[in-house]
């Protein structure tokens, strides 16, 4: 008997960080639906600048590679930053608006001025409703999901390297289980043999920089080792805090919407309610 996907635990790179931060944190953005049956979810500015960049950046895929580069990406970026300008992106006033927007642009401009691997054929993974996914265990009915940025292909072997492009200032800690669940995506999502990975730090870099790609065996151990603790996790419906009844940095904005004291902005493309917490 095939098990139900619906009734499926689902894991991704963000839900495990929530969880290895917070249990709390994971069950308030993650499991939590609110009286409308609605989950919840915080916007600020760091995660507005990194949607807009992402989305101009990433929609470079959707065309050719000869013709990548010939509408204005800044026209694309404008486009992305309209949808989270003002409130909706979190921003106090117009000047932490005007400083992330503009660092945003320099991005832009980092990648307009050194497109690198952006010039080459790429490869998708399928998306349909949901998105990438595959199950880590049958038995556990546990499924792996993600979104990778870019997927080069490499037509000399007829392999594909991945690229994560990173907005933020600190950079992504060797310990992180994006690379293994991204590699866990592209062996079981296509058939090409995955060759390399690299993170693109936006802010800071003029190209990407390469990062080693895990062991397969052990990136599947690794990830499955967490999913299962999410999946016992949420049988028992036990999610505590490490830091006890006081909260702490992650599960903390999230009991301040809990109380009544976020900004509601509205409902999201995932039909969740966001919020702006101060």
């Amino acid at each position: 008997m095939l098990p139900d996907k619906y009734k499926a635990v689902w894991v991704s790179h963000s839900s495990i960080g929530d969880f290895l931060k917070c249990p709390r944190a994971y069950f308030l953005r993650n499991v939590y639906k609110n009286s409308q049956g609605r989950k919840v979810n915080i916007v600020n500015p760091a995660l507005s600048l990194g949607q807009a960049v992402h989305e101009a950046v990433e929609g470079l895929g959707n065309f050719k590679a000869e013709e990548r580069f010939t509408r204005p990406l800044e026209e694309a970026f404008e486009e992305a930053w309209g949808k989270v300008s003002g409130k909706r992106g979190g921003f106090k006033d117009e000047a932490e608006e005007g400083e992330a927007r503009a660092r945003g642009l320099a991005m832009i401009q980092r990648v307009v001025n050194n497109p690198g691997p952006l010039k080459n054929k790429t490869v998708r993974l399928k998306e349909r409703e949901m998105p990438p996914n595959f199950y880590l265990s049958e038995p556990d009915n546990i499924i792996v999901c993600g979104k990778i940025d870019w997927i080069e292909y490499i037509p000399e072997d007829d392999s594909v390297r991945l690229l994560d492009f990173k907005t933020g200032r600190s950079e992504e800690k060797e310990d992180s289980l994006q690379l293994p669940i991204y590699l866990l995506l592209m062996n079981n999502l296509q058939k090409r043999k995955v060759t390399g990975a690299s993170y693109w730090y936006l802010d800071k870099d003029d190209a990407p920089k390469e990062v080693t790609l895990p062991e397969y065996e052990k990136a599947h151990s690794d990830v499955l080792s967490i999913a299962r603790k999410v999946k016992e996790a949420r049988e028992k419906k036990e999610f505590p805090c490490p830091k006890g009844e006081k909260g702490c940095y992650a599960c903390l904005p999230f009991e301040k919407i809990l109380r009544g004291e976020a900004e509601y902005l509205g409902v999201g493309e995932y039909n969740q309610e966001m919020y702006v917490v101060r």
